[in-house]
């Protein structure tokens, strides 16, 4: 019995080769006002082939508005930047400005963004009809934001607010507020000198006052009141952003009795005292606190158990818990369904554990610094990696951030070594750089043939680079044998634990090339504290010297983690990165970036600067 082969009618293929037969065959009798090509490349032979100008444009649009409305942005795109668009009327001309911003923001291209803002001024979208005016203020100012003219997008919605009575103002206002906040000094300079009407001048003048990273916050809320003062009639001043609301009642109720319960006898009294330090040096330094008001007191936690210490303080009436240190101690208290008292817990529970409503997380996480690392391997264009990491609870930790931020960011390890200190550190390099499987593969074809075979190992040729978590005892032993087993060139990735904190060009030559990751208080210019801190303090430099800065970033925390929670876009330059909190309280830092050369650490610039971080989506109107 013959088999029947059942043939699938492919109608894209039929549709293509049908219009391309029509064409070849000079057929000029398709109908563009109601044809419906199934690719752009169709759509845009047909219109080629139609000698009415207009008519073709017109064909045109409506094609790529069918790809958009099927979420084809793709296809979109390659119809609106065709060159038969390029010369177009008034009205069509805007149909395809429109369509080519939805595409662009949807397809999250800053090239082409680019080429359409080039064409726009902030008052572009005003020429619009009433119903979509909106609509296109707010593609035109993801537009600006893609192509990195944060100053011009914001001068569109400023714009937007004064034309469109329906615009919610409190999330228009933040917006605003979000792209002032993080364009660049040079641009809101130039758009300062060119501003032209009271609503775009007194928004300049707002950001600029609020420049300052380091101004504190109390002079921050004194800064916006006086602005309001200024402005009194300026719809920004009746309706602050949210950030700027939260600021200027912070500054005004910040807490005044805060307990510091730290462990200052047994394993934990080194870090627990460094970070006491650390928080009463810059209490001290902080000009802005008023001593007569605040009351600070420490608390040892290290001969009783935590749950009694904070039901003890909470009887006293404190206003701010910063404690405790310990891990164990911060999950007993995450039994309790809500804190009663507000608590800075000074370190990180579990991944698998929910924080309890009033706790506050902050610590110097190795996970942050293994999703950094990731990250600047993604910036850097780099996908396979190899990987050294300590045994241990802590390497385990280390290990699943890495890879779970790598998997994200669609990178690939290749290969895991974990060690002990005491393993045979040429070993493990050699597993690890795929020498061992070299060689062991010339064995096995010595022993097939019976012959002895010249013999050189080979480094695997997949990886692009390595990451290396090792203290620097282990760091300087790492290092040459990469060179040794032909990895000398491969770019060598390191958290901060590489480096002991302070300059020692003799040892740290081992480690010439390694680019690192440690806080500001290590990287970072010297400033008042830090100068005061070591002529007056021990303990300031290496490991205890990063829990100082803990501690000192600490103190700022307190007075601002309101403020971190609810606003999404705040942050505080610390002492030990640039910090930032979820919604669930937990504090996240991003640090510098240094490599060795020479045998001491050089500062690399920041591969994301805020000028290029992400925009989040405009707000409803």
């Amino acid at each position: 019995m013959p088999t029947m082969t059942k043939n699938r009618f492919n109608h894209r293929a039929f549709a293509a080769v049908f219009t391309v037969a029509l064409l070849s065959a000079g057929c000029a009798s398709v109908n563009l006002q109601s044809h419906i090509a199934a690719t752009p490349e169709q759509a845009l032979e047909l219109a080629s082939q139609e000698s009415n100008r207009e008519t073709a444009q017109r064909y045109l649009l409506r094609i790529a508005g069918r790809f958009q409305d099927q979420g084809n942005h793709a296809d979109a795109s390659k119809v609106l930047q065709s060159e038969l668009l390029a010369q177009l009327n008034a009205p069509l001309d805007s149909q395809q400005r429109l369509m080519a911003m939805a595409s662009a923001d949807a397809l999250q291209d800053s090239a082409w963004a680019e080429k359409i803002a080039n064409n726009l001024s902030p008052d572009s979208f005003i020429g619009y009809p009433p119903e979509l005016l909106a609509k296109a203020a707010k593609l035109q100012a993801k537009t600006y934001s893609l192509a990195n003219d944060r100053t011009s997008a914001a001068m569109t919605l400023i714009l937007l607010a004064q034309t469109d009575s329906s615009a919610n103002p409190q999330k228009l206002h933040d917006k605003i507020w979000q792209l002032l906040k993080s364009s660049s000094e040079a641009k809101l300079a130039s758009a300062s000198t060119k501003a032209i009407g009271f609503e775009t001048q007194g928004w300049l003048e707002l950001a600029s006052t609020l420049r300052d990273p380091g101004t504190e916050l109390d002079e921050q809320g004194r800064i916006i009141r006086r602005w309001q003062n200024n402005w009194p009639g300026h719809p920004a001043a009746q309706v602050l952003p949210s950030e700027l609301q939260l600021i200027a009642s912070l500054s005004e109720s910040r807490p005044e009795k805060i307990a510091l319960a730290l462990p200052l006898e047994g394993a934990l009294a080194s870090a627990g005292k460094a970070i006491r330090d650390g928080f009463i040096a810059a209490y001290y330094q902080d000009s802005t606190v008023d001593r007569s008001v605040t009351d600070i007191r420490v608390v040892d936690t290290s001969n009783q158990p935590f749950r009694e210490i904070y039901q003890n303080l909470v009887r006293q009436g404190v206003d701010l818990i910063i404690g405790p240190l310990e891990k164990e101690a911060l999950t007993d208290l995450a039994s309790m369904n809500t804190l009663p008292v507000p608590t800075l817990g000074l370190n990180y529970l579990p991944a698998e554990t929910r924080a309890p409503d009033g706790l506050y997380q902050f610590g110097l996480s190795a996970e942050d610094e293994a999703r950094q690392i990731a990250n600047r391997l993604t910036q850097q264009n780099i996908r396979d990696v190899l990987v050294l990491i300590p045994q241990g609870e802590w390497g385990d930790r280390v290990e699943a951030a890495l890879l779970q931020r790598m998997s994200e960011n669609g990178g690939i390890v290749l290969d895991t070594e974990r060690f002990f200190p005491d393993d045979n550190l040429r070993a493990v390099t050699a597993d690890l750089l795929g020498i061992t499987v070299s060689r062991n593969r010339a064995i096995q074809v010595e022993r097939t043939i019976g012959l002895n075979v010249e013999f050189e190992p080979r480094l695997r040729q997949d990886a692009e680079a390595i990451v290396m978590v090792a203290n620097p005892t282990i760091a300087r032993q790492f290092k040459p044998l990469f060179a040794f087993y032909f990895g000398g060139e491969l770019p060598v990735y390191s958290p901060s634990i590489v480096y002991e904190g302070t300059p020692d060009p003799s040892r740290d030559r081992d480690l010439e090339n390694v680019i690192f990751t440690d806080i500001p208080w290590t990287l970072g210019q010297p400033d008042q504290l830090k100068t005061q801190a070591d002529k007056h303090l021990s303990g300031t430099r290496g490991q205890l010297g990063r829990l100082f800065a803990m501690g000192a970033d600490a103190w700022q925390l307190s007075k601002r983690l309101p403020l971190l929670r609810q606003v999404e876009t705040a942050s505080l330059n610390g002492y030990t990165g640039e910090l930032t909190m979820t919604r669930e309280g937990s504090v996240h830092r991003k640090q510098l970036w240094a490599q060795f050369q020479r045998g001491q650490p050089a500062l690399l610039e920041n591969t994301t600067p805020a000028s290029e971080a992400p925009v989040e989506e405009m707000p409803e109107t």
